[in-house]
């Protein structure tokens, strides 16, 4: 296996770095304490084409992978411009579209997702369910030429800013259920079904889920109440979800590990700048190794992070099972971005709580990266079961 970048992959990861680096963290750390979205650095990225780099070039993208998109969103992060919705949008939504959805599917919205024109979210979280999702109770029932859907979805990321919803339902994996008639939900072996839901269907109800993480993208819980979708915003076959999250879920921790990487690096960059000039007794903080060693600690599992994610992305981009890969890179970028900041807020002391040093937006993005695509926990328990064949705990 050959990971090393690229001239095309350099040029790829400077032309990133400048246009996020012309925004920067002023500008993010604004979007995020006003409570509004990156819209106006979003719109120069997908001008730049860089959103699209993972889509096929027939549908306007750039005809790359993984590789290519999670350099982009490592280095728009190393700027001080994480952009959460690259995770769902450009990873998910366009790699499963781009993969099972209908030719239909692919023109409607691939190309504003290549552009960066058009924001398609992910639903597949629920109140009831969290990690299992064989318990999850959204259906999709067939009704004549439309699919009917109802159920609830929890910490769905910037619904507010998007034009559509993929949505992850259960169905009766071929066999029609009439509910109106039998009064009988899909029951649990009902297989999981995907849907390309607009926002503005009527009987989806979007609701703000208030948290106290300060970033520019919110959370909301959304109610699907009778909303009614044609035949074809099914995704691919009808009970072939299970194969086609999966299929959406190794680029969402790719690009979530790349996330983090880029956070390490933009809080060590300024960690170290702050280390290297300010002075206390005559020399700089950073002479004294209570304050390089952590720093140089959190460089190491950041590079390492950075590595894997490397890997997983290799990996994926040539259809080689990249499961395990893709959930270290996503664990090791987490704990490596927590890692970094709390290195660089301790640097920095009393600063590194101060509103000036911005600190504290980062902390919150990266503690997130601990929880969410998916927990740590659970990634331990896919490489106890699957790289140290230890018997299933849950």
């Amino acid at each position: 296996m050959d990971f090393s970048e690229t001239d095309e992959e350099r040029d790829l990861r400077s032309a990133v770095a400048a246009i996020a680096g012309s925004f920067g963290s002023e500008y993010y750390l604004r979007c995020a304490r006003e409570g509004r979205h990156t819209h106006e650095l979003w719109a120069a990225m997908g001008e730049a084409g860089f959103l699209g780099v993972n889509v096929a070039e027939a549908y306007g993208g750039g005809g790359g992978g993984l590789v290519e998109l999670s350099a982009v969103c490592e280095e728009a992060a190393t700027q001080g411009a994480p952009l959460l919705l690259i995770l769902v949008s450009a990873a998910i939504s366009a790699e499963v579209i781009g993969e099972f959805g209908s030719e239909e599917l692919r023109k409607r919205w691939l190309p504003g997702l290549a552009d960066g024109s058009t924001k398609v979210v992910f639903a597949i979280t629920e109140p009831d369910a969290g990690s299992n999702t064989h318990k999850m109770a959204t259906h999709a029932v067939r009704d004549g030429d439309d699919w009917v859907l109802n159920g609830t979805k929890h910490y769905i990321s910037g619904t507010d800013d998007a034009e559509a919803v993929l949505v992850v339902a259960r169905s009766a994996g071929g066999a029609r259920i009439d509910t109106a008639r039998t009064g009988r939900k899909p029951d649990g072996s009902a297989l999981l079904s995907l849907f390309v839901v607009p926002v503005d269907s009527p009987g989806l109800v979007r609701t703000p889920l208030p948290v106290d993480l300060i970033a520019p993208d919110k959370q909301h819980v959304l109610h699907f109440d009778d909303v009614r979708v044609p035949a074809g915003a099914l995704v691919g076959a009808e009970g072939d979800g299970f194969r086609q999250v999966f299929r959406g879920l190794n680029p969402e921790r790719i690009t979530g590990a790349a996330l983090g990487v880029g956070i390490a690096r933009f809080a060590l960059a300024k960690a170290a700048e702050y280390a290297r000039t300010r002075q206390v007794w005559d020399v700089p903080i950073g002479a004294h190794q209570g304050v390089s060693h952590p720093l140089a600690r959190a460089r190491i599992e950041t590079e390492l992070a950075a590595l894997m994610t490397r890997k997983a992305a290799w990996l994926h981009d040539r259809g080689l099972p990249a499961g395990e890969e893709s959930n270290m890179a996503k664990y090791a970028a987490a704990e490596a971005a927590i890692h970094a900041l709390d290195a660089a807020m301790q640097t920095h002391g009393g600063n590194g709580l101060a509103s000036e040093y911005g600190f504290m937006p980062y902390w919150g993005m990266a503690r997130l990266m601990q929880v969410a695509p998916v927990n740590r926990e659970m990634i331990l328990n896919h490489v106890a079961q699957h790289g140290l064949n230890l018997p299933r705990s849950y």
